[in-house]
């Protein structure tokens, strides 16, 4: 699949954010980002999801080229649940990601051309799923890079870099800092309709993994199949009892029933826990 670019857009930090969410398969920018993502495209802010590949092994049964293009409809489908303006998939391979010079060099070139003033993705120094750990580290090396005019000289490069926070994959969780928690029960309806429209991973691919496929509703109860995916995934949903406890100790208003937590990012743009939370509002 050949990605169509966006025209470079001037950003206007103080009143419209631009926002690239990278994870390595289609589905996690929603899983992980989701009720973030779509709050800000109602606020008005731009946003894009990026995954590193095409998730063409993400399943038991369909081969590999029917799979990338199933789950590339299924994310377009969830950009247009979520408000996203863009849903890029590359054509790597899932479970081959490497942090390649080439692939930094595409990254670079997605942060510039996006004009990014906020990048979300996954850890890269952690137990867990060698493609996420693989896309963390491809974001931490492009963004070191991305003020560097003779790096990807095709594409103009940025005056400041962006804003970096990490989003917690499941092997993350341990490791993760709850710096920046956001309530998004005001769009978790959203968060969900994307998430069902990767029917392939959360009604398919994931139940059959955990051995649940026998206990998936079918498609003539899309509430069955929304709590399907609410108990299932409720660590990813619902707001855990450790960040209620972060958000106390912190001393800040306690959240609603779902939220999304992120730490700050030991590279980007340097910035505070606070400034991100009332960026985010």
């Amino acid at each position: 699949m050949t990605p169509v670019e966006p025209h470079a857009v001037p950003s206007l930090f103080a009143d419209r954010l631009r926002v690239l969410v990278v994870a390595a398969h289609p589905d996690e920018p929603d899983e992980y980002a989701g009720g973030i993502a779509a709050r800000l495209a109602l606020a008005g802010h731009g946003v894009k999801f990026l995954s590193l590949t095409n998730g063409d092994a993400g399943h038991w049964s369909t081969p590999r080229k029917a799979l990338a293009r199933r789950r590339a409809a299924e994310a377009f489908a969830a950009a247009r649940e979520l408000g996203v303006q863009e849903y890029e998939i590359l054509d790597e391979h899932d479970g081959e990601l490497v942090p390649s010079i080439a692939l930094r060099r595409e990254v670079v070139a997605r942060i510039r051309r996006w004009q990014a003033d906020l990048v979300v993705t996954f850890h890269d120094e952690c137990p867990g799923h060698l493609d996420n750990r693989a896309a963390g580290r491809l974001v931490r090396e492009a963004v070191s890079v991305v003020g560097l005019a003779n790096v990807v000289p095709r594409v103009p490069a940025l005056e400041t870099p962006p804003v970096c926070l990490l989003m917690p994959d499941h092997d993350a969780l341990a490791h993760h800092r709850h710096d920046v928690v956001v309530d998004v029960s005001s769009t978790i309806e959203a968060k969900l309709r994307a998430c069902l429209a990767h029917a392939s991973q959360f009604l398919e691919f994931a139940p059959w993994q955990r051995g649940l496929l026998d206990q998936v509703p079918p498609a003539s109860d899309p509430v069955g199949q929304r709590e399907f995916v609410l108990e299932h995934w409720a660590p990813y949903l619902c707001t855990q009892p450790e960040v209620r406890a972060a958000v106390a100790a912190a001393g800040l208003d306690p959240v609603g029933e779902y939220a999304e937590s992120f730490q700050l990012a030991d590279y980007g743009r340097a910035t505070t826990a606070a400034e991100v939370r009332a960026l985010l509002g």
